[in-house]
């Protein structure tokens, strides 16, 4: 079967780098994906795969039947772009300013339409359902698209035993994957403080409530939630990313607005910091004769991969590229709506290596220079195929 799948890889090879870089000259932003979602419609078609569309706006939902009855696997991928104005000089470029697929979802979206050409022409073999999930919105945190695309049914007809998806990762070779038994990536949710004092002349500050004071005090007491309150063993980040106060070097603001994110991977711990976040910002405020306006925003869960699927995932890589394909990997804090997923059905999401040959000059995600190797490219479509494969043999008791 891997000679199989690798006779129809070659037939695709070329298209699909020709399909990423045609979505990356056309990238659209989260809930926009119209002529994204139109040129996955158009590729399904060619390759004679029937497809859903109405999920999440944009969402597609293609629908592979093999010939044997048998259990249904999803793959996912991940389809909106960044507002980033690229930086790059390739021949490909993005052709719409101020937008770019710096987070590699031009990739994912080729990778799995390359597997839906591959897995179509093996359906005479396949026992079994295999669902290819095109999801729109899921830079939009806290919102996302995948809850909004369950909401709209897209497991209604068909429910997944397992679902996959992978994701670039710039930050390790390609030929390798990253694959972790549980935590994957971190729960990501976003804040906005408004820290509002009395303004005044900067000559004359006991006539007011400084909020640039107490701003200042606010930023390091919030770092001491995770340094001590949490257990030093467990994975947690408080971000404050954005400060605006103040209009003129001699007026003291009435207000200050911070802005920022907490991570972290265990759901108690979480909720811990929600609330120590709060009390810390409330005390704060009013120790500096201040009022703290605050807006919370829960966004995406922890991506906690199911062990079983893991190590399955785990085993179809080293199929694909080799048994060395899969070294360690620490987890990453960093946010990802296919949590979501993992939420309600069993399955795994894998880091697919992509670095480019110069690794010292190699722009991390959400980078207008971001590049990623398109070496990569045959390696993850395979990949989906076999997890594809092997997954469905396995629910199947094969």
């Amino acid at each position: 079967m891997q000679q199989e799948i690798e006779t129809y890889m070659n037939q695709i090879k070329d298209e699909v780098i020709a399909m990423r870089r045609h979505i990356h000259q056309y990238p659209e932003l989260s809930n926009h994906e119209k002529d994204t979602s139109a040129y996955i419609q158009q590729k399904l078609t060619e390759y004679g795969i029937h497809f859903e569309t109405g999920f999440a706006t944009h969402g597609v939902l293609g629908i592979i039947q093999g010939k044997k009855p048998g259990k249904t696997v999803a793959l996912r991928a991940d389809i909106d772009a960044l507002p980033i104005q690229e930086l790059n000089d390739d021949t490909f470029i993005s052709k719409h300013p101020n937008v770019m697929h710096a987070c590699g979802h031009d990739a994912h979206t080729a990778m799995l339409l390359g597997s839906g050409y591959i897995l179509k022409q093996m359906e005479q073999e396949i026992q079994g359902t295999v669902l290819l999930v095109f999801q729109p919105a899921e830079e939009d945190s806290p919102i996302g698209g995948a809850s909004v695309m369950m909401e709209d049914g897209v497991f209604d007809m068909y429910k997944p035993d397992a679902i996959f998806g992978q994701h670039i990762w710039p930050y390790i070779p390609t030929g390798a994957v990253g694959v972790h038994d549980s935590e994957v990536m971190g729960a990501s949710d976003r804040f906005k403080i408004i820290l509002e004092g009395r303004g005044g002349h900067a000559s004359m500050p006991h006539q007011t409530s400084d909020a640039v004071v107490a701003a200042g005090h606010l930023i390091t007491a919030l770092q001491t939630i995770v340094s001590r309150n949490l257990d030093p063993m467990e994975a947690s980040v408080v971000t404050i990313s954005m400060i605006e106060a103040g209009s003129v070097p001699n007026i003291i603001p009435r207000e200050v607005t911070l802005q920022g994110s907490i991570r972290t991977y265990n759901s108690e711990i979480r909720e811990k910091l929600k609330e120590r976040f709060f009390q810390i910002t409330t005390q704060i405020a009013e120790a500096f004769g201040a009022k703290a306006v605050i807006e919370y925003m829960d966004g995406y869960p922890a991506t906690i991969n199911t062990p079983r699927w893991a190590q399955l995932a785990r085993q179809s890589a080293q199929k694909v590229i080799g048994k060395t394909a899969t070294p360690a990997y620490n987890p990453s804090l960093a946010g990802e709506d296919f949590g979501r997923f993992l939420q309600k059905y069993p399955g795994a999401f894998v880091w697919l290596g992509a670095q480019i040959e110069d690794k010292e000059i190699q722009a991390p995600l959400h980078d207008a220079n971001f590049k990623l190797n398109e070496r990569a490219l045959p390696d993850g479509t395979k990949l989906l195929v076999q997890i594809a494969i092997d997954a469905l043999n396995e629910l199947n008791g094969g």
